[in-house]
């Protein structure tokens, strides 16, 4: 039962088809959004304050802020009239230029000419020549990855049967506890109230969760039998007046810890935390933690790694190429997808690595490999002292270990009261037929008379 409760689970959070149709809707939502609007917005919040006219420039000259993402240097006396304004040929000296519109440009009306394609830069401190910049070349990496992470931000808040990231917070939940019960070995019972949320817990009754506890408490017996210190029993800390939720997320966390692992503890909390999002979808983090830490880090870590290594590979040979003189300086764009590239590629691997869990120190996992283990070297143990005593036996050393086995088997055999029925029924039956058989007359021949 508990089998097909799970893997009817696991068929309900699965990907759909409208789960990807949604999320690269919205990612091309995004990315015309972004690429048209926003990263032109940001180029040129960087680039024009970095290399406008100084202060002190612009006392002597004109720095006109044009309509449409234009700015440009001017005449001083023509500056108030063309704020806001469409640029043209006759408004601007070209000294100072920086076009991050889409529109296309030409020599005979605005005095420069670019494509609808390219940006252009042009400041006396980045040499004589303009700076043409293709985003489609140099930023598309970037408005795509901006793209798709709000997507799928977005669909950590929705319904998992709509959302691409919410059924994939719900589907590693699943797959966590199946995880822990094989983990641990407990039941699904069990495994519920280790990561049932606090104020669930603390909602439960004492009976309902006593022998759930008392299985956990006995199950993690740490020390050895033969020490002469040995663990509370679970009676002695455990009564009527116990606080269930503290008990828990103290003792049984603990004992879990110290007789498993670190990981199973930390597998415990990040679930119990991913049900609070289960709840509330406000509540992402929680989510994202469980996907992150124990879905992606493990399945994804070497691959963002490569990324990132390749990444790294991709700049230096398009820093290499600019070196050589095939990447014009007057043209970036090539050295700028590089740039982004590694910068998401370096992004992605910090966060795998803020969510990759820490390596537990040998000595630990040593000594809970021993603890984990002493309960079957003690079962070895007494099977050694079983088969020992039956050798002795075999070859006669200790008859009297037989005849004590003997009168214990006649002693449970006359002990049952159907066995005890049985034999006094057929006694009975027999004493009958015997009586019966020593009334019938009995004949005898003397001397060829026959005589009773």
């Amino acid at each position: 039962m508990t089998n097909k409760n799970f893997s009817t689970k696991t068929k309900k959070y699965k990907i759909g088809l409208q789960h990807v149709l949604l999320l690269f809707v919205m990612a091309i939502t995004f990315f015309y959004f972004y690429f048209f609007s926003l990263v032109p917005n940001m180029i040129a919040g960087f680039v024009v304050p970095l290399f406008q006219p100084t202060l002190e420039q612009q006392a002597r000259i004109g720095f006109v802020d044009f309509d449409g993402l234009v700015w440009g240097s001017t005449a001083k006396d023509k500056e108030l009239a063309n704020i806001g304004k469409e640029i043209s040929k006759d408004a601007i000296n070209k000294e100072y230029l920086f076009d991050f519109s889409w529109s296309a440009r030409t020599e005979e009306e605005h005095g420069y000419s670019k494509s609808k394609t390219e940006w252009y830069v042009r400041a006396p401190i980045l040499g004589e020549e303009a700076i043409i910049l293709e985003p489609w070349i140099g930023f598309i990496i970037l408005a795509i990855t901006f793209a798709f992470v709000s997507a799928l931000f977005l669909t950590m808040f929705m319904p998992s049967g709509i959302g691409m990231m919410a059924v994939l917070f719900d589907r590693q939940i699943d797959n966590t506890k199946v995880k822990l019960r094989l983990q641990t070995g407990f039941s699904d019972d069990v495994i519920e109230l280790l990561i049932m949320p606090d104020d669930k817990l603390a909602e439960k009754e004492i009976s309902e969760v006593r022998s759930a506890f008392r299985l956990v408490w006995d199950r993690t017996m740490t020390e050895d039998i033969a020490s002469p210190f040995q663990s509370a029993r679970f009676e002695d800390v455990f009564d009527e007046e116990t606080d269930i939720v503290f008990f828990r997320n103290e003792a049984i966390y603990t004992r879990i810890r110290e007789f498993f692992s670190d990981f199973v503890v930390i597998e415990i909390q990040d679930t119990k935390n991913a049900l609070l999002w289960r709840r509330n979808r406000l509540l992402i983090m929680r989510g994202f933690r469980l996907y992150m830490s124990h879905h992606f880090t493990e399945k994804y870590a070497n691959f963002v790694t490569g990324l990132a290594y390749g990444g790294a590979a991709f700049l230096i040979v398009a820093v290499g190429i600019r070196g050589l003189k095939f990447i014009p300086a007057a043209r970036p764009s090539f050295i700028l997808l590089a740039i982004t590239l590694e910068f998401v590629m370096l992004s992605l691997l910090a966060l795998t690595l803020i969510y990759t869990e820490e390596e537990e120190r040998m000595d630990r996992m040593l000594k809970k490999m021993e603890d984990a283990n002493r309960s079957q070297l003690e079962a070895l143990r007494g099977q050694q002292a079983d088969i020992h005593q039956l050798s002795n036996a075999l070859v006669g050393q200790t008859a009297e270990i037989i005849r004590a086995r003997v009168e214990t088997a006649i002693e449970d055999y006359m002990t049952s009261g159907d066995q005890i029925q049985k034999v006094v029924a057929e006694e009975i039956a027999k004493k009958i037929m015997f009586s019966l058989r020593d009334e019938k007359p009995s004949y005898k021949t003397y001397g060829g008379e026959t005589r009773r």
